[in-house]
């Protein structure tokens, strides 16, 4: 069973984070985590501590020769923008005054610094280790925009053609029609200090049937996922697959194909009753506009109560591309603990076998 742990500041020192569960011998490719860091800070709209933050990180401990030892693998990641902050002015649509008002702090940064997203970062990198291990069962995921402010793709694209194409757009965008709209939306929010959020669709294939469970509340499936999602900071709202006006029209009718248990199509997307299903699990993410805005907007100061502009502290204009890729990892998390919940082992090989007996018996793929 797979658990995991993060500590550390936005400014401080560094990150830390500890996997635990992870079966041994899964080879490790340190490059592949790197991507995953780099594809998170990358896109068209992030703010410019992204050119900073190279998200160096050391393997601490649980992985040997470039194995994992089934031991928990420490990992932690440097950071270069290491400061000390003050500051008493708390942010609308951030944590830092309910923080305060929790913890008795009037320093909004004592907040700040750990409900900073870029917690994330350490997310990503834990789970791409789970994406590496998931990638020896033919499960991958994919994420791409479908919406920033009020443009919007209707296309459908399958997983093959995202993933191919995505990494050329600047926003992971792989409808070219609305991609140069997406981009100009974006545009003229910073021009005006302002900030502008959309959607993203996430999706993961290869999950088999029978991940998750239907006999009770917290071992369902969507769940698992709805929980992990909505952690991500900037995420307000989760639809899993289609949700249509008729049964009729909403069920996905059952088939035989050449022995194999088949679906017509997906509107449940890839989860019925809790549980995988088989087919592709499609997750719709809706993302608010980052709330630090370089504009003045109305706050008090927590010192005097009196009236304040909130800081107009450096921020993204648009997280929407990037919070795709911290989904993909954040359900690589869950995904893993799920399935390893399901076919157990202490290594990949028993692992491996445990899979293809039940694989067989399903009939499925």
């Amino acid at each position: 069973m797979i658990r995991y742990y993060t500590a550390g500041e936005s400014h401080g020192d560094s990150l830390i984070g500890i996997l635990e569960g992870m079966v041994a011998g899964v080879k490790i490719d340190r490059n592949r985590i790197l991507e995953e860091l780099r594809l998170r800070r990358l896109p068209f709209g992030r703010s410019k501590r992204m050119s900073i933050e190279k998200e160096e990180f050391e393997i601490i401990s649980g992985v040997r020769d470039e194995f994992t030892t089934g031991a928990p693998i420490a990992l932690r990641i440097l950071n270069e923008d290491v400061k000390e902050l003050k500051g008493f002015v708390p942010r609308p649509s951030h944590a830092d005054l309910a923080g305060c008002m929790k913890y008795g702090f009037k320093n909004i940064h004592l907040i700040a610094e750990r409900a900073s997203a870029r917690e994330t970062s350490m997310r990503v990198a834990l789970g791409t280790i789970c994406k590496i291990f998931l990638s020896n069962f033919g499960i991958d995921f994919v994420s791409h925009t479908v919406r920033i402010g009020d443009v919007q793709s209707e296309k459908i694209y399958d997983f093959d053609f995202i993933k191919e194409r995505r990494l050329a757009s600047p926003i992971f965008c792989v409808d070219k029609e609305n991609e140069g709209l997406m981009m100009k939306k974006i545009e003229e929010a910073e021009s005006s200090g302002d900030t502008i959020g959309g959607e993203t669709e996430v999706i993961v294939k290869g999950v088999p049937p029978g991940i998750g469970s239907h006999v009770h509340y917290d071992r369902r499936l969507d769940f698992k996922i709805g929980g992990a999602i909505l952690s991500i900071p900037g995420v307000k709202g989760i639809e899993i697959g289609k949700i249509l006006s008729l049964g009729s029209v909403n069920n996905d009718p059952i088939f035989i194909k050449n022995g194999k248990i088949k679906r017509r199509s997906n509107n449940a997307g890839g989860i019925e009753g809790g549980i995988s299903n088989g087919e592709e699990i499609i997750l719709r993410l809706k993302i608010k506009p980052p709330p630090t805005l370089r504009r003045n907007f109305p706050s008090i100061d927590l010192r005097s109560g009196k009236p304040s502009s909130a800081p107009q502290l450096r921020g993204d204009t648009c997280i929407v591309p990037s919070v795709g890729i911290v989904a993909e990892n954040v359900l690589a998390l869950e995904i893993a603990n799920l399935f390893l919940e399901k076919f157990g082992g202490d290594n990949l090989e028993e692992t491996k076998i445990n899979w293809m007996n039940y694989i067989k018996k399903i009939k499925w793929g």
